[in-house]
């Protein structure tokens, strides 16, 4: 989810309990250095994500597949929207591969710009990715965040057959603010139906996963349907974060949920049957991932 701010005068609209740490921690520019080393593009900066700080500060990053720009134009995303007309680089997956070792990392999360323009929706790439990992980095847990894939379901095999740990996917908004916020190629519907199928597809292991923004004017009983409407697909994990709009071209805020409120949401959710779930204002789809799916993989195994 798309996560900057205006300005100063919109940093100072923010309530107090907002605030984005500065860099810290000597892995900051390691990380820094190895994804320019490796030309490779993170979620973290296009989406402009408040957590950038303290992630990179840890050492850990989500990686961005398929170049950086969109073939989609949602009200509340910040990354650039253009057309590619089909382009692809082909050394991507193993550049993402090389830098995963060099990193050393332990888990790693892969998400995608939406391609419309390509005939897989890109689904091909991150399968490769993810395969390429695996081979090089045999240890590492992967978690990949996909778009809706145009809603086809051979594509979505191909991604599931390269069997990440956990497959993710963003309901973004409850059902009614969906077709505000969203590119007119995505659903509400469209999501579900993605997500349920990969319980369909997939091994019943493969761990599922979605977040939802709150402050766009979402009502608590239409959280609670989203809750429920993920439950049915089969979703595993939830995270709930607060929406900070990237511009003034894009969706307003239309309230701050305070830190409690986050916290009730949460109990709303686990009493819903998630495995886990992460709930505060700058939560963000894959803020402390592998903490989440321990969660749910600790829970399967008790």
């Amino acid at each position: 989810m798309a996560t900057t701010l205006v300005g100063t005068s919109a940093r100072r609209r923010l309530p107090e309990w907002i605030r984005v740490r500065p860099p810290v921690g000597p892995q900051y520019p390691q990380v820094r250095g190895l994804l320019a080393t490796h030309g490779l593009s993170t979620v973290c900066q296009e989406a402009r994500c408040p957590n950038l700080p303290e992630c990179w500060s840890a050492g850990t990053a989500t990686l961005m597949l398929l170049g950086t720009d969109c073939t989609r134009r949602c009200a509340f995303c910040a990354v650039n929207t253009h057309w590619p007309r089909g382009e692809v680089d082909p050394s991507e997956p193993e550049r993402v591969a090389q830098a995963v070792r060099g990193w050393g990392l332990r888990y790693v999360v892969l998400t995608q710009v939406c391609r419309d323009d390509l005939d897989d929706g890109g689904a091909s790439v991150l399968a490769e990715t993810v395969r390429l990992i695996r081979a090089r980095c045999p240890g590492t847990l992967v978690e990949l965040l996909i778009g809706d894939l145009a809603g086809r379901e051979r594509s979505l095999r191909t991604v599931v057959d390269a069997q990440p740990d956990v497959l993710a996917h963003n309901l973004e908004t409850v059902r009614r603010l969906s077709s505000m916020a969203r590119d007119h190629r995505a659903g509400y519907d469209q999501s579900l139906e993605l997500l349920g199928r990969v319980k369909r597809l997939a091994d019943i292991r493969l761990v599922t996963k979605s977040s939802l923004m709150l402050g766009l004017g979402e009502g608590a009983e239409e959280l609670a349907e989203a809750f429920d409407d993920l439950r049915v697909a089969g979703v595993d994990l939830l995270t709930l974060g607060q929406y900070l709009q990237p511009s003034a071209a894009h969706a307003p805020v239309v309230r701050f949920p305070t830190p409690d409120e986050f916290g009730a949401l949460r109990a709303v959710a686990l009493g819903r049957g998630f495995a886990g779930v992460e709930s505060g204002p700058l939560i963000r789809s894959s803020y402390r991932a592998e903490e989440l799916y321990r969660r749910a993989t600790d829970r399967r195994g008790a």
